[in-house]
């Protein structure tokens, strides 16, 4: 399978979750579709690619359970994000429900909107490893505190919940479909950020069976799409509240003619052309699936060759490290392909005393950052690798990501990198990073903050 894909001889991609990647028939067919825009861009622009969209859109709709005209593209996750929050207006009292597990990218969208409007966040305090029954009981003692009266006479509303299905950092999967459930018997509208969902867990149960209001899910992450593409599902029923697409273009209709024509129409007509830009990655859609179908086997294959290397991987990883992979009693969260392995590196907070570790500490909590960066710096220079490595609830994690190129001998190897890399932490070697190789933004990034 490596041998399909773009990677460089030498290189170990053992990150997959952040920014995806594809294979090669897709690069060429994707630079096809760009050659024949280029061979008449008016005429491909007006009369090709709006059938090339549509063939896209009905293919990756039965992926959510949904029908073609509840699915359109957009950029990204964020995009999409941005798209449902900002067609909303708000009033006084209006509230926004989020996990503080949530992207920090979302979280900075609502932040945004509280300096623009009336509607103000409302964090539930989540730390991973958690139960699946604890973060219900969160969400609901949260939806209580919000409605709760203040005894200033000021009724609150919950406008939206936002939840993802499976989190970035740490990579575990969220119980998704019962924060659904519960935001549909409080009626509340649930805003799902699928960023790591579609390709990577099943979501054919989404419009029949769990029913959000709103879903975004990339596709340039799992389903071997390029970047830039992701798809915004809102079902008929949630149509008439997105008025308008990011940036407002050609699709947007005034209130007069928007109410006189179905609203499916309107919908998908939104999202059809939106600026000048490359959206070639939309129409490489049905390649992709394509590949996924007939050279892998089908979405169940992958599924299941991802899922079983994550968990067996993830233990011996965490094995070779002598170290523990991040899971819960039911073991709720590594249902998906990516598996959060502690490295064996403790740390010490001057202040509070010691936390995540033993002795006196391998490393102060105020240099927690630069250490990180140059194990990510050291890794890329001198092993040609990128690992997820971040700092969490007191410790020091690598999120593997599982992918049908990879095997167990490559997440020993990343293991037993790591583990190397660890030993000269220990001895000090991250101490020859200047000190001004690390941004402000970095460090937020590599501590956890959002």
């Amino acid at each position: 399978m490596r041998r399909l894909f773009n990677f460089a001889p030498s290189y170990r991609p053992l990150n997959h979750g952040s920014y995806g990647t594809f294979p090669r028939c897709v690069l060429e067919h994707r630079q096809q579709l760009q050659r024949d825009f280029e061979a008449r861009e008016c005429i491909y622009k007006q009369f090709i690619y709006p059938k090339l969209l549509r063939e896209s859109r009905a293919l990756v709709a039965p992926l959510l359970g949904a029908d073609k005209d509840e699915v359109v593209f957009v950029p990204n996750a964020t995009t999409g994000i941005n798209t449902v929050l900002r067609n909303f207006v708000y009033e006084e009292g209006d509230v926004i429900v989020y996990p503080s597990s949530i992207y920090a990218a979302c979280l900075k969208t609502i932040q945004s909107l509280q300096e623009t409007t009336p509607v103000r966040g409302h964090r539930i305090s989540v730390t991973y490893p958690m139960e699946d029954d604890e973060i219900l009981e969160r969400f609901q003692a949260a939806v209580e505190a919000v409605l709760k009266d203040d005894g200033t006479g000021r009724k609150k509303r919950i406008r939206l919940a936002i939840f993802d299905t499976i989190v970035s950092g740490p990579g575990v999967r969220v119980p998704w479909e019962r924060l659904v459930k519960a935001c549909r018997e409080r009626g509340i509208l649930s805003m799902i950020d699928g960023a790591h969902a579609i390709g990577h867990i099943d979501m054919t149960h989404t419009a029949s069976g769990v029913k959000p209001d709103f879903l975004v899910t990339n596709c340039h992450k799992w389903l071997y799409v390029p970047r830039g593409c992701a798809v915004l599902y809102v079902p008929f029923a949630n149509q008439h509240l997105v008025k308008t697409g990011l940036p407002t273009s050609h699709g947007y209709w005034s209130p007069e003619i928007r109410d006189s024509k179905p609203t499916t129409e309107y919908f998908t007509n939104l999202f059809a052309d939106i600026s000048t830009n490359d959206y070639s990655s939309f129409t490489t859609v049905p390649a992709a699936l394509k590949f996924r179908n007939e050279v892998c086997g089908g979405e169940e294959a992958i599924r299941e060759y991802c899922t079983a290397l994550a968990f067996e991987g993830g233990n011996r990883a965490a094995e070779i490290l002598g170290t523990e992979v991040m899971d819960t009693s039911n073991g709720s969260i590594r249902r998906c392909v990516f598996a959060n392995v502690r490295l064996p590196l403790s740390i010490q907070d001057s202040t509070a005393g010691e936390i995540g570790g033993g002795g006196d500490g391998d490393i102060a909590q105020e240099d927690v950052a630069k250490a990180l960066l140059w194990i990510y710096t050291t890794a890329a220079v001198e092993y040609d690798t990128y690992m997820q490595t971040f700092y969490y609830a007191g410790n020091i994690w690598t999120r593997f990501s599982a992918q049908i190129y990879l095997e167990m001998a490559d997440i020993e190897w990343g293991a037993r990198t790591l583990l190397t890399l660890c030993d000269r932490v220990k001895d000090g070697e991250w101490r020859s990073l200047r000190s001004d190789a690390l941004p402000s933004e970095m460090r937020d990034v590599l501590m956890g903050y959002p």
